[in-house]
């Protein structure tokens, strides 16, 4: 399976928005490789964009310094959030990213043109508009540009789109996203413009191939990245034309670019096409969506440094609904720590170890039958994580029921022996289970439960709230 995230802009450091798309994909990575499935799983940041550039003007500093500070905050969320990521382009630095944008380009000539072009750019969103203001919610006005453009004949591929949809070869998922791409193809499409001139992007991005005085227009050289960062070793056979899993994960403000322009553009250059796209929902903050522009970005560092990665990663898989917005809140963050982690898992752990140590000296009995079987295949095949984590879950439930059930402490030795060997199974099966999720705590409770004679136990979890 090859998985791929969004790249963002690089002019802010990043939030936790993204960092929801990285946790999401690395599930999907970890997950697959665990069931001895070949994965790659790449990410990495756009830098060639004007808001890159105005951000640079803005406090004084040259383009290329904001943008390689910024660029290796991003790469530095890896530790950060404990991501497992094959592979990070940046598309300034990536030796192969900028002749492979030119390959595109040239591949897909017979479909480009020029014209005059007078319309509405938002700068926060880098495309055109009819009117105002901005439908992602970005407040700047928006500016009146005319120049002259290079034009790509989107029109060309209404039928064939329609039939990469509707025939299910390109997945859309959730269902409303897919109704939502139909819709805007039926509607009729139009052609669109692929360049900027290099005078308004300051010179700073891709030169069109055979005309300086233009540059790639930044999604479309950004889009490219998932293929032009596998230009080496045979990758680029191996994952874009081989691989029969080709999934892109990426927020629903961005679904027009990736189900409609990027396979309309692999169609016009004869290169395969993406398999799925899973579109998730914002991240908000007083019900604003939570962006780098707005002076919302909560962020994960931080937010990792206070409270933890295990916290951070767990409010994102077991609060952020397949549907809809989650609203984020620190005091949220702390109160799903607690319960689930500090007062569920860290306490089971905890009681297991203790019981075996006080009732059995620390020799692990059998462990016997499991309390419960769990598999979370079918929820993150549908990409439903909070599903998926839910399921998880239910190993840790069972496992605190059954110890208040058999109550071990007023058993018999060898019932006892009995039901400690099952809950330690079930601890054991719990850490396996949960690598996907968080690998650093599926560590820690491995740890904790492994061995023939288990070490004294010590707490797993810290409680935040008071």
């Amino acid at each position: 399976m090859y998985i791929t995230t969004t790249i963002p802009y690089v002019n802010a450091r990043p939030h936790l928005g993204f960092a929801l798309e990285l946790v999401q994909a690395d599930v999907l990575a970890r997950h697959h490789r665990r069931r001895g499935e070949p994965v790659r799983f790449q990410t990495g940041t756009d830098d060639n964009s004007l808001k890159n550039v105005l951000a640079a003007e803005a406090e004084g500093v040259p383009v290329r310094e904001l943008v390689d500070r910024n660029a290796a905050a991003f790469e530095g969320l890896r530790e950060t959030l404990d991501l497992s990521f094959d592979s990070f382009i940046r598309t300034s630095a990536h030796p192969g990213h900028r002749p492979g944008v030119e390959r595109i380009w040239r591949a897909i000539g017979h479909d480009l043109y020029q014209r005059h072009y007078e319309g509405l750019y938002c700068v926060g969103c880098e495309q055109f508009y009819t009117e105002g203001p901005c439908p992602d919610g970005h407040e700047a006005p928006l500016q009146r540009v005319s120049e002259e453009n290079w034009f790509f004949r989107l029109s060309r591929y209404q039928d064939e789109l329609l039939d990469l949809v509707k025939s299910g070869r390109l997945t859309i998922e959730p269902a409303a996203r897919r109704n939502e791409v139909l819709a805007f193809i039926e509607a009729g499409l139009d052609d669109i413009s692929v360049s900027r001139s290099a005078a308004r992007a300051r010179g700073w991005g891709i030169p069109v191939p055979d005309d300086p005085g233009q540059v790639v227009y930044v999604w479309w050289d950004a889009l490219a990245n998932y293929v032009t960062a596998l230009d080496d070793g045979g990758d680029y056979e191996r994952w874009w034309v081989r691989e029969p899993r080709k999934v892109h994960l990426m927020g629903k403000g961005v679904i027009r670019f990736h189900a409609v322009y990027w396979p309309a553009m692999l169609l016009s250059a004869g290169l395969p096409l993406p398999t799925a796209i899973f579109v998730h929902d914002y991240l908000t903050v007083d019900g604003r969506k939570i962006s780098k522009s707005s002076g919302n970005a909560a962020d994960p560092v931080a937010l990792v440094d206070a409270y933890g990665v295990d916290a951070v990663r767990w409010w994102l898989l077991r609060e952020v609904p397949r549907v809809g917005d989650a609203d984020f809140t620190e005091a949220r963050l702390i109160a799903r720590a607690d319960e689930d982690l500090a007062n569920g898992l860290g306490n089971l752990v905890s009681r297991v170890a203790t019981m075996v140590h006080r009732f059995l000296d620390g020799h692990v009995p059998p462990a016997g039958e499991p309390l419960v079987e769990v598999s979370v295949d079918e929820a993150l095949a549908e990409f439903d994580f909070r599903r998926a984590a839910k399921g998880v879950w239910e190993i840790v439930e069972e496992a605190n029921r059954y110890v208040e059930r058999t109550r071990p402490w007023r058993q018999a030795r060898g019932e006892q022996e009995a039901s400690l060997g099952r809950l330690v199974g079930a601890c054991r099966a719990l850490a396996v289970q949960l690598e996907p999720f968080l690998p650093t705590a599926a560590a820690r409770v491995a740890a904790a439960v492994g061995g023939d004679r288990l070490s004294r136990p010590e707490p797993l979890f810290p409680r935040r709230a008071g």
